[in-house]
């Protein structure tokens, strides 16, 4: 069982707990760590799954069916670190149901909200978050998908790629060039249904833990007025106020592997014969464990605070969330790698927990933000305040 006296630091609530308690026994009903033939289905009837339980009402704002009054990034954390412990394409579906549709909770009109939220809250509709590009990953001002008024609505042409959900997703939040100003201030967001004429899926992406991703082609592709989201010129302050709940809850979800590899190899160091003991009475293999045991608090603290100067203080967190995400992910790929270590030949054995999650963390130290680029948003702010 993963460590849970955290659940009695002061950055968490009492329903926090109670969150954690519900979900730690749904997830033990309901999700297994099995490797799934058809990802796509499996995605399809996780995201049903999540909503008939309940817990992307957690997604949304309570006025679309949600659970606060405002998105709660502690109980999104909680959920995503176990989710994750448990099943890696859990937490993957419900991420991307939070991710998709947080620019429509923090920005859209009455109308979208009701076109879109409630549906999500439940599971009815899957979402997705259509940022990146052939051409621009993290250097999101260089995007050239371009979006033009024609008639009555838009007209989009371009390209976005790696976009989680991609051709599975009822509806993309899709961020283009739309001119009012040079670099960041020219983007504007939009929802685009999946059926929109001109938009089509170039290709899907396999990658090494296997999720719904695609390239995305919108080619004279024709959306609605009201398809745009927010102000025009708003598109990357909004897409850089919809990562700023959520990287906190890649840091999160990257805790939830690292306590699965932690216990994984705990267990492992017990039961495994060492000369005349166990592996566990081997000073090395204590090292690594408290070296394990430190990366996987100090995430917490990271993460949870993280939430809390947001939730409760109602601070703009940016720094403490890039610090989240850099420590917690760097740290769960150290934690993982330990672990692999300790099980030998089996730590890269196919179907072993253990190499399911050396595949499943590295993405997170890449999407949402890379280390590399959260390193420079934390040594901004610090020079910025000296």
């Amino acid at each position: 069982m993963a460590d849970r006296s955290f659940l009695d630091w002061p950055f968490l609530d009492d329903h926090h707990r109670a969150l954690s308690a519900r979900l730690e026994a749904w997830c033990s009903a309901n999700l297994d760590d099995a490797h799934p033939d058809d990802v796509d289905a499996e995605c399809r009837r996780l995201v049903r799954a999540l909503g008939d339980g309940g817990w992307l009402r957690y997604c949304v704002p309570a006025r679309w069916g949600g659970v606060h009054e405002a998105l709660d990034v502690r109980s999104l954390s909680l959920i995503r670190e176990t989710l994750a412990r448990h099943s890696g394409l859990a937490d993957f579906a419900f991420a991307m149901q939070g991710l998709g549709s947080g620019t429509i909770s923090l920005f859209g009109t009455d109308e979208q909200c009701a076109r879109y939220l409630p549906a999500i809250s439940r599971g009815e509709r899957i979402a997705a978050f259509a940022l990146t590009e052939p051409g621009s990953g993290s250097d999101v001002a260089a995007m050239t998908t371009t979006a033009v008024r024609a008639g009555n609505g838009w007209r989009i042409e371009g390209a976005k790629t790696y976009i989680s959900n991609g051709g599975i997703a009822d509806q993309y939040v899709l961020f283009a060039r739309t001119g009012e100003a040079a670099g960041a201030k020219g983007i504007s967001a939009f929802i685009v249904d999946a059926d929109a004429p001109g938009l089509s899926i170039a290709e899907r992406i396999a990658v090494i833990a296997p999720h719904p991703l695609a390239t995305l082609a919108f080619d004279d592709c024709r959306v609605p007025a009201d398809a745009l989201l927010g102000e025009p010129g708003r598109g990357f302050a909004q897409a850089m106020a919809t990562l700023d709940i959520f990287r906190t809850t890649v840091g999160a979800a990257a805790l939830g592997f690292a306590r699965r590899a932690l216990d994984e190899a705990t267990a492992r160091a017990k039961a495994r014969s060492l000369g005349d003991g166990s592996l566990a009475d081997n000073p090395v293999t204590q090292s690594k464990l408290a070296e394990m045991v430190l990366d996987t608090d100090t995430a917490a603290l990271l993460i949870y605070r993280a939430g809390w100067l947001r939730d409760v203080m109602g601070q703009r967190n940016s720094r403490e969330a890039a610090l989240a995400k850099l420590h917690a992910t760097d740290g769960a790929q150290r934690v993982i790698d330990k672990a692999v270590q300790m099980f030998g030949g089996d730590g890269v054995r196919v179907g072993m927990a253990v190499e399911a999650l050396y595949r499943e963390v590295r993405a997170l130290r890449i999407y949402e933000g890379a280390s590399e680029v959260q390193k420079i948003v934390i040594a901004r702010q610090h020079l910025a305040g000296r």
